[in-house]
């Protein structure tokens, strides 16, 4: 028996980086691809091995979503002992609660829908909810960027800054990296008008003349973040602006919307591809040890509690 990391054709580079700092091998997959598009996994040797296939779902979030399923059937089909999907981005966390009579509830879907292709295990890293756990059956791992982020913030963030939540979401996620990084915190309240608009008011605490570090989960279109920054500029703080977040999407306007904002410096994780370091502002931090710790623990049957989210 040994372990096998799977790379689905999502983000190649981070399933070779989480493999060489486990000493694992990658086990051989090919997608075929028909001209109409449909997908043919096939992945070779995986008999009687625990097999983590590593395929985050961001955009195209439908194929890359299809893609790790059918891996995870053909990893099953192949034999393995045990299967574990590694999605370091999990597409449709949003969806977690249906917001008017007649829509879905895609989380749901989609957890019930890895369970059934042959998934035994989920980690994933800082799901935008954490009542995911509570929709899958099978177990879910949900580690934390936090330390990962911390560790780079903490080179260049002054001790006279205020590390700021840009919507009630996101206060908790704020308060661990306030703790981490001994600072106060910042709450910014906002209304969500549609999926690209978004409107900031009030924050609680203070943020007049302090530089700011604005943090989230991710950043999709870059809304939330150009109205959160607005409203702590026109609250006096410093136009001074660090944004940390665990995953960088950047679709649509992001690139134009961060642009025009006072921000010194974009701190990033890789658990989606395309995020390239364009210096001096954006700063991209690596998950692979993570998810090796993570997966060498699961081997080794270790507890994980110590890279999991927390609250």
């Amino acid at each position: 028996m040994s372990t096998r990391i799977v790379s689905g054709t999502a983000h190649h580079t981070l399933a070779e980086a989480v493999a060489s700092a486990l000493d694992a091998e990658l086990a051989a997959c090919e997608v075929e691809r028909f001209p109409d598009g449909e997908l043919r996994p096939v992945v070779e040797r995986v008999r009687g091995d625990d097999v983590y296939v590593v395929q985050p779902t961001g955009p195209p979030v439908g194929e890359h979503l299809v893609e790790l399923l059918l891996l995870l059937d053909a990893c099953r089909r192949g034999g393995a002992r045990t299967s574990t999907a590694v999605v370091s981005y999990f597409g449709y966390a949003r969806q977690d609660r249906r917001g008017r009579a007649g829509e879905a509830v895609g989380s749901r879907v989609v957890a019930d829908t890895l369970a059934s292709a042959g998934a035994d295990r989920l980690v994933v890293v800082d799901p935008h909810t954490v009542a995911l756990e509570a929709m899958c059956a099978m177990p879910v791992e949900m580690l934390t960027s936090v330390p990962v982020l911390v560790e780079a913030l903490a080179e260049e963030t002054p001790d006279t800054a205020v590390v700021v939540a840009p919507d009630l979401g996101a206060a908790k996620l704020a308060e661990h990296y306030a703790g981490r990084l001994g600072l106060p915190v910042a709450v910014v309240r906002k209304r969500r008008l549609s999926g690209e608009a978004v409107r900031a008011g009030e924050v609680a605490g203070e943020v007049a003349g302090r530089p700011a570090v604005v943090v989230d989960d991710m950043i999709s279109t870059g809304g939330t973040i150009e109205a959160a920054v607005d409203v702590l500029l026109a609250h006096g703080a410093l136009a001074d602006v660090t944004v940390a977040a665990t995953h960088g999407l950047l679709v649509g306007t992001a690139h134009d919307r961060l642009e025009r904002l006072p921000i010194r410096r974009l701190f990033v994780t890789d658990t989606l591809p395309g995020c390239r370091e364009r210096a001096p502002r954006v700063r991209v931090c690596s998950v692979a040890p993570l998810l090796a710790d993570a997966i060498g623990r699961l081997r080794d049957d270790e507890p994980l509690d110590a890279l999991m989210v927390h609250g």
